[in-house]
């Protein structure tokens, strides 16, 4: 019946599997992950040493955490890549319900570390984010329900995956954590309008978030001092957006050369949320247009494989998925050039950081899986065939 309907793709009988992930996986958007990774390995060469000194460690102490960590993400990320749409939303639902077992207990064992919002657990040896892994198995998981509620009689995905997303966001809002709040609400809203949701509705929504950034501004005092920061005229010098931005100008287009910044023994999160400013301060524009040029690449090649895309489910969640790791990316990118509030947000498989080098690698497996070449998978093939 499935063949009378979209037709066929010829396979390849008995191929193993290796060989049918070799030829069906987006080769070119796996190169960019690994060589992201490489410049993150790179920058944290520059960027971490201070901070190592600062806390009494060697020298790559922290380095050398980013290679165990980012040598998990990789492995990680290719065990993903090996599996079916299928195993991939089984896995999706089994992870998006513990992280959100961890993320409603948080309050009670979560830890600050200093910075004024309760976002981690701590390991002993390292510290667990639990929002960082929510992302991924939520985007899958509302993919699911959104695909679900245009079946014929099925059901209401749409409105629950709504009620899902904005009690997430309600817990992050609580914790503080508001750049992955809207995070959420974004990769909802990209599966919804991909859905086919009415335009005023998304409006509403805009709106809504809207009005709950004036009441967060009004009663978080967190929220409203990075606000009341990016909004003034002038940026103070001692402070982590004007050490960055000083960075930034004293790059250029080429650099002052490696090793030679001064950012990094001043800014306390240089390896992590403002690792770009390392970036343009050292290697100066051209490496910050490569790093761009490289999230592009890896986001519009997969966005263009999806819209051959046949089955909602896949186009849904990979949309969702490519979508929220491009606005991640800009998000903190912006931040250092002040765009944006400061946010709290890593660069992904360039900043230091465990969860997200990890949860990194289980976002973009999850792309690349949804991404590869499968029989029947292209829409086009149903549309000629229709004669639409």
């Amino acid at each position: 019946m499935t063949e009378m309907v979209y037709g066929s793709v010829p396979t390849r009988d008995g191929e193993p599997i290796i060989p049918r992930w070799w030829r069906t996986i987006d080769k070119w958007s796996m190169c960019c992950v690994l060589i992201l990774f490489g410049i993150g390995l790179l920058l944290g060469l520059a960027a971490s040493p201070p901070l190592a000194e600062r806390n009494g460690f060697g020298a790559f102490h922290y380095v050398e955490r980013q290679v165990a960590f980012g040598g998990m993400a990789i492995v990680t990320m290719f065990a993903f890549t090996l599996m079916s749409p299928r195993t991939i939303r089984r896995l999706a639902v089994i992870g998006f319900a513990l992280s959100f077992v961890a993320l409603l207990f948080l309050p009670l064992f979560g830890t600050d570390y200093g910075k004024g919002a309760v976002r981690w657990y701590s390991l002993g040896f390292g510290s667990f984010q639990p929002s960082e892994f929510l992302k991924p198995g939520f985007i899958v998981v509302a993919g699911w329900m959104i695909a679900a509620s245009n079946e014929i009689a099925g059901p209401p995905g749409k409105s629950y995956s709504f009620g899902l997303a904005l009690f997430i966001a309600m817990l992050l809002a609580l914790q503080p954590d508001f750049g992955q709040a809207c995070l959420i609400l974004f990769a909802w809203g990209v599966m919804y309008f991909v859905g086919g949701a009415p335009f005023y509705i998304l409006s509403a929504i805009a709106g809504l978030t809207v009005v709950g950034g004036g009441v967060a501004y009004q009663n978080s005092e967190h929220f409203a001092r990075r606000i009341d920061g990016f909004l003034s005229a002038e940026v103070d010098p001692t402070t982590q957006l004007g050490y960055a931005a000083n960075a930034i100008r004293e790059g250029g287009f080429f650099g002052v050369g490696v090793g030679e910044g001064t950012v990094k023994w001043s800014l306390p999160d240089a390896h992590t949320d403002f690792i770009i400013a390392v970036a343009a301060e050292e290697y100066g524009l051209l490496l910050v247009l490569v790093i761009i040029l490289l999230y592009a690449t890896i986001v519009l090649r997969s966005l263009f494989r999806l819209m051959r895309e046949r089955d909602p489910f896949i186009r849904l969640a990979g949309t969702g998925l490519a979508c929220t790791f491009a606005v991640q990316a800009m998000i903190n990118m912006s931040v250092a050039v002040r765009l944006l509030p400061a946010k709290g947000m890593t660069l992904p498989f360039v900043s230091y950081g465990g969860s997200s080098l990890i949860a990194g690698g289980i976002l973009v497996g999850m792309l690349l899986a949804l991404t590869r070449v499968r029989p029947q998978g292209e829409i086009r093939d149903y549309l000629v065939r229709s004669g639409r």
